[in-house]
């Protein structure tokens, strides 16, 4: 007589293993990316949050320039992301509940300082008036928000974050608009209604006591006009535009918080090993094509401006533009290819361990003598020619280049170092930022004024309101006059959206620099 085998305990299953919910929010897997479907539609204290966000929005963001506006937005909808996370929604004790296992969303440190980041990143506009350094701020927001929203360690995670964030945003039309079923189903017609009747009262007493007000002191009349905006098509237009993009990036934002994607399997899977050989040979003749051109260089490092004009037929600029954008290139490919070995290259033995730190150690220490031929060549044409926007940024790119490769030396010496893609894109973030404080319109043209060369007043007239309070020490008074009063002539007026410290400054100098009687600007 047999006996049945003992019962095996229940195996709680992965949450991809689960059945899906089945509704406007399903479960998706691609490309090793695990991405469940949110467990119910938005409750009333989301909705009101995000849609508080993209008003204040759509009355505070100034789309041609930066301006105080764009640093309450991303106060406004940070607040409005906590909000949706922190207040959830309560659940009717005989909903069904649906068989989806969610990974929690962690809000550790590293995502507190992405999003730091990402708002102080948009705050940039409220203090510096060079749109170039705003837009490129902007852009780099975009990233370090991803980050703050679906998290990721490795590369391959990293950029998998900043590609999913715009899909979040397609995914959370039909759970907004689902949770916006529910609470129309739940108020009834009542609930619109009173809502109507709030709107009007508020409509109503705003407009009764304003006028009131307003008629009896004319100061309070002065401050209501700045921040009243002109109703005008156009301006309609912009709201409606602005309310309805933002309400989507916020509703996207929200998705991930609420159904994060499971990123960990790109973080843990490495790619397929290659024989030593493979990855060895290849890179033991760069690092010898590197050693050649790096005892080359090191004369020139140690020859500095002697090793340029004892040299037949060599100028500044030849020796300067002739070789920096091709160092540039160089070191960006070497990270590549340090990328690419780190990723390939067998680490099972001792014998591939130690092979694995000699050749990459090399190549990244040679590579940093590169980076420091590029900065001489450029300094160099810098001292001679003069500061632009264009050489501040790629010198600092390179020197950004140059904190990496020191980062992956220290690397080496674990071998594993999950820290490094992130640690590499904060210390750009931080650079960026520095940057911003340093004032680089300001830093070109107090390092163009000091030249004793002929300066070029219409490239520095180009500048940013930034630039004025250097410009305000040029020696000619007509050329200083004329150089700061085509910057104001460039300046639009601010109402309180667009309004800028570095622009409230400028004017205050220009106001107090006219040009002399009896001259006039070329």
């Amino acid at each position: 007589m047999s006996t049945a085998p003992p019962a095996r305990p229940p195996v709680q299953p992965a949450y991809h293993e689960l059945p899906r919910l089945n509704g406007p929010w399903p479960a998706m897997t691609v490309s090793g990316i695990r991405w469940p479907g949110a467990g119910r539609p938005p409750g009333s204290a989301t909705l009101l949050s995000l849609g508080a966000a993209a008003l204040v929005a759509a009355l505070s963001l100034t789309l041609d320039r930066g301006g105080v506006g764009w640093l309450i937005t991303a106060v406004a909808s940070t607040a409005a992301l906590i909000v949706a996370k922190a207040v959830p929604d309560r659940r009717s004790p005989t909903a069904p509940v649906p068989l989806v296992v969610r990974p929690p969303f962690r809000l550790g440190w590293d995502r507190f300082c992405w999003s730091s980041a990402t708002v102080a990143l948009l705050a940039v506009g409220t203090f510096r008036s060079a749109g170039w350094l705003f837009v490129l701020c902007l852009l780099v927001a975009t990233l370090t928000g991803a980050l703050a929203l679906a998290g990721g360690r490795s590369m391959r995670a990293i950029t998998a974050a900043y590609v999913v964030a715009p899909f979040a945003t397609l995914r959370a039309v039909p759970w907004l608009f689902g949770g916006l079923s529910r609470v129309r189903r739940r108020g009834g017609k009542s609930s619109a209604t009173r809502v109507a009747a709030t709107i009007a009262v508020s409509i109503a007493l705003l407009t009764v006591f304003g006028a009131l007000l307003t008629s009896a002191d004319t100061a309070f009349a002065d401050a209501i006009e700045k921040i009243t905006p002109t109703l005008d098509a156009g301006t309609i237009v912009r709201w409606i535009f602005v309310f309805g993009v933002t309400a989507g990036g916020l509703g996207g934002a929200a998705y991930l918080r609420a159904a994060p994607p499971d990123l960990s399997g790109l973080d843990r899977t490495e790619g397929r090993k290659v024989n030593r050989l493979e990855w060895a040979v290849p890179l033991g003749l760069l690092v010898v094509l590197f050693a050649g051109f790096v005892a080359v260089q090191l004369t020139v490092l140690f020859g500095g401006s002697r090793h340029v004009l004892d040299t037949a037929g060599l100028t500044y600029a030849d020796y300067a533009r002739g070789g920096f954008w091709q160092l540039s290139f160089v070191t960006a490919l070497t990270l590549i290819v340090l990328a690419g070995a780190a990723r390939w290259a067998p680490r099972r033995t001792a014998a591939d361990r130690v092979l694995l730190r000699s050749i990459l150690g090399a190549l990244a220490a040679l590579t940093l003598v590169i980076v420091a031929s590029a900065l001489l060549r450029i300094y160099v044409y810098t001292d001679t020619y003069g500061l632009t926007r264009l050489r501040l940024l790629v010198a600092c790119c390179e020197g950004w280049f140059g904190l990496v490769l020191i980062m992956v030396l220290v690397a080496g010496v674990w071998i594993r170092a999950s820290w490094l893609p992130k640690a590499a894109i904060g210390a750009g973030v931080l650079a960026l930022l520095g940057l911003a404080v340093a004032n680089p319109d300001g830093m070109i043209a107090a390092n163009n004024i000091r030249q004793t060369r002929t300066i070029d007043l219409t490239y520095l007239s180009s500048l940013s309101p930034d630039a004025a309070p250097a410009l305000s020490r040029l020696g000619d008074p007509t050329a200083r006059a004329c150089v700061l009063r085509r910057i104001g002539n460039d300046m639009q007026p601010d109402d309180w959206r667009g309004w800028n410290l570095g622009r409230v400054r400028a004017r205050q100098i220009i106001a107090a620099q006219p040009i002399p009687a009896g001259e006039a600007c070329p």
